[in-house]
């Protein structure tokens, strides 16, 4: 069977869970014995510190479609002027720029891509068409989120290839829209779902609020989890001697770090977590770095920055390392998420997650056994449910064993992927 997943890169500036979710679905499938391929929309999909499938091309290039959208001279601009706006280079500066990952301000353009063969950035939809009808053939695009599928109807029309639909956390991108926009958004999004053959949602929780904002009917609609490879990643013996909290995810206001931060102030209060260091990794967006000097400075006034260390590299051989060095990891989302990969990624390597009670976060806590959930998602909160672990040496060994074997047993990405393959063939 040949697939092809079409995904929006990201440009690695940051640690992606999507981006690294679509990069290891593809792999599972090529080990299964199919013909998959991933196509980048927007900017590169890097990882592991190089480009993924870098001789492939980078359709509907970030910095080409901003300009033809926000300014009418562009719309006409030569080939050269194209490759050039769509080179790696422009497209990583690109990516490391302040708002490459804010909807606020990106109204028009979300709506336009939308709209697909209506829309400002129909010569990009009938470039990849015509790529995929004439060089790939497929029998199945999957796409990796709703947002992407203005781009159905004309590919369904002319490839002629069935297509499937992930769906993971298109909320947090459209609800944080100007509100003259969200309801038009979500309108636009179930009429667009018509041409989808089914949608495949990464978590129970989230498929119950797709289904809801999309108007998708249940026949179209399944439950997949996210896996990963277990066997990639090592079942550290012990934990670190020194404690550590650990954070793997973009840094940013959204993801709570500074609860994080507001926790781990708390709890070095305590005499008995004198020793306790915050370990933090996963990047950020120029957005995000006046934020990051809010919570430094926070950290100085209680004359603990030099219990914080950064991780700036969290390609996958550093995540293998720096989860050694940590002893439980919570990444306090503010809304919660459609799923978290992260917390997998800990788990399997014996490192218990603590997640506030939003999103999909009590699902995988309750299904891998990794980890505690708490609620209110405060500070306070937090910081009483990491103690409880750190102080009760058992439970910490007991959530350390479960989670790795919850892992190997419900999100072994290559069990995942035989699920997803009947519903191709189906």
């Amino acid at each position: 069977m040949k697939i092809v997943n079409i995904v929006p890169g990201f440009g690695g500036t940051f640690y992606c869970g999507n981006c690294l979710r679509d990069s290891a679905y593809v792999a599972s499938l090529r080990k299964a014995g199919h013909d998959a391929v991933t196509l980048p929309v927007y900017l590169p999909l890097t990882l592991n510190g190089s480009q993924s499938g870098s001789d492939l091309p980078v359709f509907y290039g970030a910095v080409n479609i901003y300009l033809r959208q926000q300014f009418p001279i562009f719309r006409g601009m030569p080939a050269w002027m194209e490759r050039f706006f769509n080179s790696s280079s422009i497209l990583k500066f690109a990516a490391s720029k302040a708002g490459s990952t804010r909807a606020e301000g990106l109204e028009e353009l979300t709506e336009s891509m939308l709209l697909g063969e209506a829309g400002r950035q129909a010569s990009e939809l009938n470039e990849l068409t015509a790529y995929l009808k004439n060089h790939e053939k497929p029998d199945v695009v999957h796409f990796s989120n709703a947002l992407l599928l203005g781009m159905v109807h004309q590919i369904k029309r002319e490839v002629g290839a069935k297509i499937v639909c992930s769906l993971q956390d298109e909320d947090v991108w459209v609800d944080a829209m100007r509100e003259d926009y969200r309801d038009r958004m979500w309108s636009l999004l179930a009429e667009k779902a018509r041409d989808v053959d089914v949608f495949v949602a990464v978590s129970s929780y989230f498929a119950g609020i797709m289904q809801q904002k999309m108007s998708i009917p249940p026949e179209k609609l399944q439950v997949i989890h996210i896996g990963i490879d277990p066997s990639r990643y090592e079942f550290n013996a012990e934990p670190p001697v020194i404690p550590a909290l650990g954070y793997v995810s973009r840094i940013c206001y959204e993801n709570g770090f500074h609860i994080l931060v507001d926790a781990f102030i708390l709890l070095k209060k305590d005499p008995q977590f004198a020793s306790l260091k915050l370990k933090v990794t996963g990047g950020m967006t120029g957005d995000d770095k006046p934020f990051l000097r809010e919570q430094l400075l926070k950290l100085k006034r209680e004359k603990l920055q030099n219990d914080l260390e950064i991780f700036p590299d969290f390609t996958f051989e550093a995540l293998k390392q720096y989860f050694k060095a940590v002893t439980l990891i919570s990444v306090p989302v503010l809304h919660g998420e459609a799923f978290g990969l992260y917390q997998l990624e800990a788990i399997a390597s014996g490192i218990p997650v603590v997640q506030p009670a939003l999103g999909a976060f009590p699902e995988v806590v309750e299904a891998s056994g990794g980890g505690v959930i708490y609620h209110p998602n405060t500070p306070e909160a937090l910081a009483k449910a990491i103690s409880g672990i750190l102080l009760d040496p058992l439970l910490l060994n007991t959530l350390r064993m479960n989670g790795r074997k919850g892992v190997v047993e419900k999100f072994d990405s290559g069990k995942l992927i035989q699920k997803m393959l009947v519903v191709y063939k189906d």
